[in-house]
């Protein structure tokens, strides 16, 4: 179960010849290095995001809130997606206040209602995105299904965000360098993906619902890669994985109904064995930030089983290496949220 890419100190020089020249032509299906950190990475390696416009979804706690906090410590206009009006004023009133001079504003979305959705994309006002960082989602929570009818993990963890990234597709590829960030989970790891049971069609399992949804963010960050490389695209997208980290998402929203005991042995869990939401954020920071970091990337702490560590390149899931899944995939999510790329299908280019 351990990481390949840890299996050595250090890169060779042949190694990090390749992994250089891979980078400056982003070409995500050629094999990666084994990239190994040798030192912390820190959000102080941040280059100057002046003039960068970038949205990120959830952004009023947790990984969220720490990743549009250096975006904008680090020059960027930040647009917090948020859900709750209240808690998404609070978290741009804090970040105005932890960063002196931050161009930040606060923008309503729900990823649980496609109309939601689809408002966000209509009205976004703005000559183009450079950036778009797809992080809220849920986990493990109890059966509930959106507004649309999917299951919620399933619909919210990645049919929304698919759907979002879609809609605001002619403005990333209106930006000289378009990146888009998609947070998987480390627990995409362990999914049994199973097409017949994708919208609990069949029975629902929290857990398994979670690892399954976060398994389909990654088949659609590697697919969306796989288009825009096949469109001759300049478009980077990304996926990460956080690691253990402490945040709100299995105490807070639907689960908050779970009961007390609930609560208190899960906050004690997070606060415990958990790292804090800054760490967490690093994937996310690393993937859309890093000048040279090819599209296609799957970043990862270097720990074991991913749970935490520095950023790293992961190439070896099973994800990466399944395109005909993940093409189907982008079909039935197509079919689903009813929102189609200007993107064609990469094997039907003959």
């Amino acid at each position: 179960m351990t990481d390949d890419s840890l299996a050595t100190a250090s890169a060779s020089p042949r190694d990090r010849a390749a992994a250089v020249a891979h980078a400056a032509d982003h070409r995500p299906n050629r094999p990666l290095s084994r990239a190994v950190q040798r030192s912390r990475w820190t959000p102080a390696a941040i280059p100057d995001q002046s003039g960068r416009l970038a949205v990120v979804t959830g952004a009023n706690s947790g990984i969220g809130y720490a990743t549009a906090r250096e975006l904008a410590r680090h020059g960027a206009h930040v647009v917090l997606a948020c859900r709750n009006p209240e808690r998404g004023q609070a978290a741009l009133e804090r970040l105005r206040g932890e960063v002196h001079g931050a161009r930040a504003e606060l923008r309503s979305l729900d990823l649980a209602d496609l109309r939601s959705v689809r408002s966000f994309a209509e009205g976004w006002d703005h000559d183009r995105l450079d950036l778009l960082v797809n992080n809220a989602g849920v986990a493990m929570v109890p059966f509930s299904r959106t507004a649309d009818g999917f299951e919620s993990q399933f619909g919210i963890n990645h049919l929304a965000g698919f759907a979002l990234t879609g809609l605001l597709m002619p403005h990333l590829l209106a930006a000289a360098d378009p990146r888009v960030v998609t947070v998987s989970s480390e627990g995409q790891r362990f999914a049994r993906f199973d097409r017949a049971n994708l919208n609990a069609e069949r029975r629902y399992r929290a857990a398994f619902a979670y690892v399954q949804s976060k398994r389909a963010n990654l088949y659609s960050a590697m697919e969306l890669q796989r288009r825009a490389d096949g469109a001759g695209l300049r478009l980077r997208s990304m996926a990460v994985a956080p690691g253990l980290t402490r945040s709100n998402v299995l105490t807070g929203g639907a689960n908050g109904t779970r009961g007390r005991a609930y609560r208190a042995l899960t906050r004690a869990l997070v606060r415990i064995a958990f790292r804090p939401a800054a760490e967490g954020a690093k994937t996310s920071l690393y993937a859309a930030t890093v000048p040279d970091l090819p599209g296609g990337s799957y970043v990862v702490p270097d720990g074991p089983f991913q749970l935490r560590g520095e950023p790293t390149l992961r190439s070896r899931e099973r994800a990466i290496e399944d395109p005909a899944t993940a093409q189907w995939l982008w079909a039935f999510s197509e079919q689903l949220t009813g929102v189609r790329y200007p993107l064609s299908d990469p094997a039907s280019r003959g």
